[in-house]
């Protein structure tokens, strides 16, 4: 893996690696998907595999499209520093827990350009995990995903990926028969990712800002809400900035050292859209798929809405 700058705020962690997306293979659609879990994961990848894409509309935009009835979920663990070919090591299959999982990883933000991340690079236990989406009609569709000590995996559905992580949601479904998603205690914290992202740097129509500062920042305050309006006036001004794809990485400006501000959207349904804000370096805005630069009149109106 190769080394890179993080931009993220509130990373701990010394070392960071930039793991770029790379699908899988290429699968004829006439493939039949497997109605039961492969006996080994078929890759070297963490995260990121299914052992057949499908032919189901709506692939291409959201991991889970439309609404299953079914997921079988098919758990395959082993260590982080040897990956691929772990044999599966049991399953567990969710009915009244399907739609729910489902209509989580569907707000997923999905794309099928390369991105890069910015990645802890420890070594310990992984888990890798299939997951078998059924549909009323007898369709069905894979998704591929990890839990990992880094959090730095992929979850595809063999067309499209996202770098979002649900490891430790979909842990708690294989063991406990329950789809759970835990929220972040500190909003500031959260992933704010939100589908949509790869287009708009804040997607749809937001319900609250939150402005925080540099989450390493302890001392009150440091972060500020404000209501409907400042949120989606805030949201139309980044919207209508010129992007192009993030690489999650930038240039430093030398300088001040002024502290990073991540600007969080929430939305009456569905997770938060965060968008990062590094002052000193450029491109300085950044939603983890988008990134843009930052004139002095965006810069002047974020501050405005930042705590002291």
């Amino acid at each position: 893996m190769r080394l890179s700058t993080s931009i993220g705020l509130g990373l701990t962690a010394a070392g960071v690696c930039a793991a770029a997306v790379v699908l899988s293979g290429a699968i004829s659609e006439s493939s039949p998907v497997p109605a039961t879990c492969p006996q080994r994961w078929g890759s070297d990848d963490i995260g990121g595999w299914v052992p057949t894409a499908a032919d189901i509309d709506g692939v291409e935009e959201s991991l889970v499209p439309g609404s299953p009835v079914k997921a079988l979920i098919c758990a395959y663990p082993g260590d982080n520093t040897r990956p691929g070919g772990e044999r599966l090591a049991g399953s567990r299959t969710l009915t009244d827990q399907a739609a729910a999982m489902a209509g989580d990883l569907a707000y997923l933000p999905v794309t099928t350009a390369d991105a890069g991340r910015a990645c802890t690079a420890m070594g310990g236990p992984m888990t890798n995990y299939l997951i078998r989406f059924a549909y009323p009609d007898g369709r069905a569709l894979w998704v591929g995903s990890a839990e990992e000590v880094n959090r730095c995996v992929r979850t595809t559905n063999g067309t499209v990926s996202s770098n979002s992580y649900a490891g430790p949601a979909i842990t708690t479904a294989y063991k406990d028969g329950i789809w759970r998603p835990v929220p972040p205690d500190d909003p500031c914290r959260g992933p704010g990712d939100r589908r949509g992202q790869d287009e708009l740097m804040v997607p749809g129509r937001p319900g609250r800002l939150t402005v925080c500062r540099d989450a390493t920042y302890v001392r009150p305050p440091y972060r500020k809400r404000h209501g409907r309006d400042v949120a989606r006036a805030l949201a139309a001004t980044l919207n209508s900035l010129d992007t192009l794809p993030s690489q999650n990485t930038c240039q430093g400006l030398g300088g001040a050292n002024e502290r990073g501000i991540r600007l969080v959207f929430d939305y009456p349904q569905g997770p938060a859209a965060a968008v990062t804000i590094s002052m000193n370096c450029a491109p300085a805005i950044n939603n983890g798929l988008l990134q843009a630069d930052l004139g002095d009149p965006v810069r002047d109106q974020i501050l405005r809405l930042a705590p002291s």
